[in-house]
């Protein structure tokens, strides 16, 4: 079977995957994406068992009562930094509809610490969109098809080799792709990485996020709130539409068993009870999800003829809510990169892979080193730090400046 050739080969139909395939074609290079699975179906639908359940004495989530499970909202959504939806418009990937802006963020400490964000206050529209993965997947899906790249689903991986000028990935199907690049998009446990001999094991937080939507009683307004629970993780909640919430509960692995066994009545009422009822009642629309979290940092995300991207790149705690907003600005640093390549033809050339990787390695650095130091800060028990940590969260609020300075790097 006579090998299919291109440019560049994406590993991995993810929403980073997705979004970088577009943005290549429309820079001159012919792309092909691979996935193991149907493109046109999100990774975590509603109603089905997440990437990563929790196995431990998991209740049937059926959900009766007024509105009952809401099959019309993903159980996965995602808050979009304005510097991510600035790179999707210009694929043409960014949904028209069903966005929720956050016009503010209040996050509250174990110990009566407090800081809050306005979008007003930092001359944005919105800190962040929240969108669910279907509603982005839908927009994205199109652009393929318009911008020329080829789509293989369905298709398991077999091997990974790389000649002085090309990678080339077998498929179990007997079929082969050729590419100048290979860009591992296939995430956290990434095979391609594997494949290409980077070494790299996540990191356990010993915490599980357990994420659902629920309709709420009171409006949000747009505002999404975090609270730092002593003993029992990190809470947020995220506005939908309506009077809806998203919320992500980062939790000790107990907890999150003890959480996804309750019934649909009583984890409303525990996440209500947690945020201290700030919404009125919740009511369960969605069967929850539970995704264990760990760290990732590798020694180099570039090699021969390969880059990586998004989760197989890195990987983050979630309280920042930045995991996807990384990966998107992995695919427009390199995007932009092979676009402005000049005269070097060669989308795999080592130049090209050390620019991308040079640009990538500050803000990725900071917001692993930011996220990973507060889950560790906020983890720590003694009373002493309790006081300090919520000291210094209340003085950052009334320093406009500083503020500002933590912010800017999520909103870009």
């Amino acid at each position: 079977m006579e090998p299919i050739r291109c440019d560049v080969l994406i590993a991995g139909g993810g929403l980073v995957g997705l979004a970088l395939a577009p943005a290549l074609a429309r820079a001159g290079l012919t792309v092909a994406i691979v996935d193991r699975r149907p493109l046109a179906e999100p990774a975590a639908k509603v109603g089905s068992d997440p990437p990563f359940p929790v196995a431990t004495g998991r209740r049937d989530h059926s959900l009766p009562g007024k509105g009952g499970s809401d099959p019309e909202f993903d159980v996965r959504v995602y808050a979009i930094s304005p510097g991510s939806a600035r790179f999707l418009e210009s694929t043409g990937g960014w949904p028209p509809e069903r966005l929720e802006a956050v016009e503010a963020m209040r996050v509250e400490g174990d110990a009566g610490g407090t800081i809050a964000f306005s979008a007003y206050e930092l001359g944005e529209r919105a800190l962040a969109w929240i969108v669910e993965e279907r509603t982005l997947c839908a927009a994205l899906l199109p652009r393929l098809a318009a911008e020329g790249v080829r789509v293989l689903a369905l298709s398991a991986f077999a091997s990974l080799d790389f000649a002085v000028d090309a990678g080339r990935l077998a498929l179990a199907d007997g079929s082969v792709v050729e590419a100048r690049l290979v860009v591992g998009a296939d995430g956290l446990r990434s095979w391609v990485r594997g494949a290409a001999g980077i070494a790299a094991t996540p990191r356990p937080y010993g915490q599980t996020a357990v994420v659902a939507n629920f309709d709420c009683d009171d409006a949000h307004r747009g505002i999404a709130r975090q609270w730092f629970l002593r003993g029992e993780g990190i809470l947020a909640w995220l506005p939908l539409p309506g009077r809806r919430v998203s919320i992500v509960w980062s939790a000790p692995e107990a907890l999150a068993a003890e959480l996804m066994a309750l019934a649909p009545a009583d984890l409303a009422a525990r996440v209500a009870a947690a945020g201290a009822h700030a919404l009125g009642r919740f009511e369960l629309i969605t069967p929850p999800a539970a995704f264990p979290l760990n760290y990732l940092r590798l020694p180099a995300i570039v090699a021969h003829r390969l880059a990586l991207v998004g989760d197989a790149a890195h990987g983050v705690h979630p309280l920042a809510g930045q995991g996807v907003n990384l990966g998107f600005g992995d695919a427009e640093a390199l995007a932009r990169v092979l676009a402005e390549r000049g005269p070097v033809a060669d989308a795999g050339a080592p130049i090209l892979l050390d620019r991308y990787a040079r640009l990538r390695a500050e803000p990725v650095l900071a917001m692993q080193t930011v996220t990973d130091g507060l889950a560790r800060l906020f983890d720590a028990d003694p009373r002493w730090l309790g006081r300090l940590r919520n000291a210094g969260m209340s003085a950052v609020d009334r320093l406009a400046p500083v503020k500002r300075s933590l912010a800017q790097p999520a909103l870009r």
